[in-house]
């Protein structure tokens, strides 16, 4: 079916088959997995799982692509919900889940935050991203590209960049370089969940401004002599920290409250 790529859906249609091979071969299915695709799309990935996998389910917003898979796709291999995965509840697909997708770059980084919800129900994912949202996922602190998104996914992910991405492999070719993300859940959050609404805070508070100091991003959090009670430098800046300086602080604002 022709089908002209929506700017609206931030749709790239992958074409390159060396590369698509090459993802099938990093996510590794087996035919029993409980796989999940986001965006299918016009099947680049969909194809190749379905000759491997016993049932496939897909999440995609697109209803003309939605009606072609349901005349592409035989009911027994393929779950469809036509849906926007941004409002859809994961968790509904049980425990165990492997979650793959070329996501659209307009929604990829409320995607990925909407996608932590449900960590305890995924075994890994695997997703396509503009370069830049993989390069900032995956850095180290102290280095330009580490920052509040670095953070919040590193406290409960463990993640790795594995492959880069030309323009050209995909229809049309977007403006930017693309990267494949591996993403595995950690068997526990560094920062527990329970004290996840104040981690969030104080990360969004520090890197709020982030050529400002410590002592200036977090001063409605701590005084000079909690920094020196926690070790940590107040000139330093945002990026300096890691996310277990992060989780310490945390614990410590948690427990000056009590």
């Amino acid at each position: 079916m022709p089908h002209n790529p929506r700017k609206r859906f931030g749709q790239n249609f992958l074409i390159d088959n060396h590369l698509i091979a090459a993802i099938i071969h990093a996510i590794n299915p087996i035919s029993s997995d409980r796989l999940v695709e986001i965006g299918p799309g016009m099947g680049a990935l969909t194809k190749p799982l379905l000759k491997i996998l016993d049932h496939l389910c897909v999440v995609e917003i697109d209803r003309d692509i939605v009606q072609w898979l349901y005349a592409e796709f035989p009911e027994q291999k393929l779950t469809i919900y036509a849906t926007d995965a941004l409002r859809f509840d994961f968790a509904q697909l049980g425990a165990g889940l492997r979650i793959i997708g070329n996501l659209p770059y307009n929604i990829s980084t409320p995607l990925l935050f909407h996608l932590s919800q449900y960590s305890a129900f995924v075994v890994d994912m695997h997703f396509m991203l503009q370069q830049e949202v993989v390069d900032r996922m995956v850095a180290e602190p102290s280095t330009a590209e580490y920052g509040r998104l670095s953070v919040m996914l590193k406290n409960q992910y463990e993640m790795e960049k594995l492959l880069s991405v030309p323009a050209e492999s995909f229809r049309p070719a977007p403006k930017v370089q693309s990267a494949i993300v591996r993403m595995i859940p950690r068997a526990m959050p560094i920062v527990p969940i329970a004290d996840h609404s104040l981690f969030t805070k104080i990360v969004i508070a520090a890197f709020a401004q982030r050529r400002k100091t410590l002592r200036n991003t977090l001063r409605s959090y701590l005084a000079l002599a909690d920094f020196t009670a926690l070790n940590l430098d107040p000139s330093a800046r945002a990026e300096n920290l890691s996310v277990l300086d992060y989780a310490a602080l945390t614990h410590y604002l948690k427990a000056d409250a009590r």
